[in-house]
């Protein structure tokens, strides 16, 4: 890979994991000029993959910010997606919504396992959150923690590689939910305050620690 196809892919990657930037800050992420950015990123919005939205800032000119088109996400495929719709299709034609509900169920029960085996519930919850995200990492969700000064810890996936199922049965969405409830434990509560079906740019879970009474 050339070093400028790689830095066209570093590109779109940082977009995708940081959401919407400009030329200047792409540039210090990538270690270039603006001008070097800026040629980038216009590369990429004469193929389609980017777009930009001029902002009004505070003070000067406004700023313009980049961010992935529908074709940029496209990039980061969703694993097997025809394959899975058709299997979906199938199971619903076969089995009805029980089917679904069991074959929901098996995947549940063994993330549930996988999961397990990688975090330590003695660990500190940041810790924990630390360890699922590297799991959801090494599946294509392109995922990361943060914890936060109130003492939560965010989960971040910037990517879902199982969007045509999310996106054709929700029950798989639900179903992640209580995954990540089982696999942290019971001395923290998980919601969704971000969500990729719902409009937002990815997928955010924040867990929260539950307060002793």
């Amino acid at each position: 890979m050339s070093a400028a196809v790689a830095t066209s892919e570093r590109t779109l990657f940082l977009l995708k994991m940081r959401g919407p930037q400009t030329a200047q800050q792409l540039a210090a992420l990538l270690d270039v000029t603006s001008m070097g950015a800026r040629r980038q990123l216009e590369a990429a919005h004469g193929k389609g993959l980017v777009a930009f939205e001029d902002l009004a800032d505070k003070v000067g000119r406004p700023a313009r910010r980049w961010a992935l088109t529908d074709a940029g996400h496209a990039r980061f495929p969703d694993r097997h997606a025809d394959l899975t719709l058709e299997l979906i299709a199938q199971v619903r034609q076969l089995f009805g919504d029980e089917g679904m509900d069991k074959l929901i169920a098996a995947r549940e029960a063994g993330s549930v396992a996988a999961y397990r085996a990688r975090i330590d519930l003695g660990a500190r919850l940041a810790e924990r959150v630390a360890s699922l995200a590297r799991a959801r990492d090494g599946e294509g969700y392109m995922a990361d923690s943060e914890p936060q000064p109130d003492g939560s810890v965010l989960l971040l996936e910037n990517h879902c590689p199982i969007c045509a199922a999310a996106t054709s049965c929700q029950k798989f969405c639900r179903s992640e939910l209580a995954i990540f409830q089982r696999v942290l434990g019971d001395d923290c509560t998980v919601e969704r305050s971000e969500y990729l079906l719902e409009g937002g740019r990815r997928c955010v879970y924040r867990i929260t620690p539950v307060r002793a009474t």
